[in-house]
């Protein structure tokens, strides 16, 4: 055991070690508890690059621990960092368990529904990391914890991977490479599009419970990527097809974002015999059984009122009853498919906001006082030229197409700015987009 000397904590193990960077479980004296830190290989000072991989190091370090200063549920918390004899030490909380790629070694492949849960919590991490100007790099079943059999935490931010100091040795499992596409290997990409390879590799794995096939191999030696359908006929096409984009070898073949990646993995199913099991995913621990329970029965109006509810809750956002622009662009989009799906199923395809998106996309797709007037005349929110009031709703299966969810006419959901609801409400249809979120057919 050692004992730190700028904190106060005790070194007990070697947690495990890579190209750059080596990470300790460490017990905190003061608090009696346990963390994760993170430093640099100490024989790499006497690569001729060292300078250039510690100031990265640092940079993204600093990245990270202000990224938690508003924290995510699955990203693993960041506590402190500081240097310890001109290293720099990145402290982070210890998650007690096994891994993805550990669990999947035990137990053997993954459900679809168990996989898909697990890697839309982790999609929705990067995807928050993403917006913070972060690439995660590493986003393998290795830095998937299970902190419990339902919540997966993504760990160990890759800082400075993909550099391949000369003077490093690889202590990642050999499999590790199926998981990064061949522009990371060879030239240690920092694009978003790494993370989607990675997080789709990821499910491939889950799914199968084999590795796919390393992505410099099929780059060099033209060997082709084995489909998970073949491997477990089980998949469905869906789900099939999304790993198969998410693995393009090429990444501008890619889906451009994680958003739009996660976009192809819902809904899970697409009969309404399947759907009768259909799970209520959500990436912020929302229950959605009530609204689930009101669309069943038909009641509309208390419905709306409830995903206005459940909108709310998602956002942490109750103290105030209303969303802001930025709530909306950040929406999490496992939880904008589950509310879209029970809307369009428990209507027949006549409401959703997959529905309404699609008619203000035939009506111009603009954010403008235009585009919103035609919406409002087609889904019949607005009659002679005036706006209906939210009493006003035809809450019945019998209303326009779209006519419903009516949220943006209740200002139930949205606050107003410039004393019209246009600007929050039209931005959801953004965030649709970037979800990839489209009506389905059950």
């Amino acid at each position: 055991m050692h004992q730190l000397q700028s904190r106060p904590y005790i070194i007990e193990s070697v947690l495990g070690s890579g190209g750059f960077g080596i990470t300790y479980k460490v017990h905190h004296l003061e608090h009696n508890q346990h963390f994760v830190i993170k430093t640099p290989l100490d024989h790499l000072k006497y690569d001729s690059n060292y300078g250039v991989y510690l100031r990265r190091f640092q940079k993204e370090g600093e990245k990270l621990k202000k990224l938690c200063k508003n924290p995510h549920s699955h990203i693993v918390q960041v506590i402190d960092f500081f240097k310890e004899a001109e290293n720099p030490c990145l402290v982070m909380e210890y998650i007690p368990g096994e891994n993805l790629y550990q669990l999947v070694k035990r137990q053997g492949a993954l459900t679809q529904t168990q996989a898909v849960k697990v890697i839309c919590q982790i999609g929705e991490a990067l995807n928050f990391m993403h917006q913070a100007e972060l690439v995660h790099r590493d986003a393998t079943p290795l830095n998937i914890m299970m902190r419990t059999p339902e919540e997966a935490v993504l760990i160990d931010f890759g800082i400075a991977k993909g550099i391949d100091p000369a003077t490093s040795t690889q202590t990642d499992i050999a499999g590790n490479r199926s998981f990064a596409p061949y522009e990371q290997v060879g030239k240690g990409s920092r694009e978003k599009t790494v993370d989607v390879y990675s997080l789709a590799a990821s499910l491939y794995y889950a799914v199968t419970g084999e590795c796919a096939t390393a992505s410099l191999g099929r780059k060099m030696f033209d060997e082709e990527l084995v489909p998970p359908q073949q491997l477990n006929p089980s998949i469905s096409d869906r789900i099939n097809q999304a790993i198969l984009e998410g693995m393009a070898l090429e990444p501008e073949d890619r889906p451009s974002s994680m958003g739009e990646w996660l976009g192809l993995l819902a809904p899970l199913t697409q009969t309404h015999q399947n759907l009768q099991a259909f799970e209520l995913l959500s990436e912020k621990g929302v229950d959605y059984t009530q609204l689930r329970n009101l669309l069943a029965v038909g009641k509309w109006k208390e419905a709306d009122i409830e995903t206005a509810r459940v909108m709310i809750k998602a956002v942490n956002r109750e103290h105030k009853g209303w969303l802001r622009v930025q709530d909306i662009n950040q929406f999490p989009c496992t939880d904008l498919h589950t509310i879209d799906q029970l809307w369009v199923k428990y209507s027949d395809g006549r409401f959703g906001f997959s529905v309404q998106k699609d008619i203000w996309l035939e009506v111009g797709g603009k954010v403008d006082y235009e585009t919103e007037a035609k919406l409002c005349n087609h889904i019949g929110w607005r009659v002679k030229g005036e706006l209906l009031s939210y009493s006003s709703l035809t809450f019945k299966l019998s209303a326009p197409l779209g006519h419903l969810p009516g949220l943006g006419v209740g200002r139930v959901l949205v606050g107003r700015l410039d004393g019209w609801f246009g600007a929050p409400w039209w931005s959801l249809f953004s965030r649709l987009q970037t979800c990839n979120l489209y009506k389905s057919s059950f």
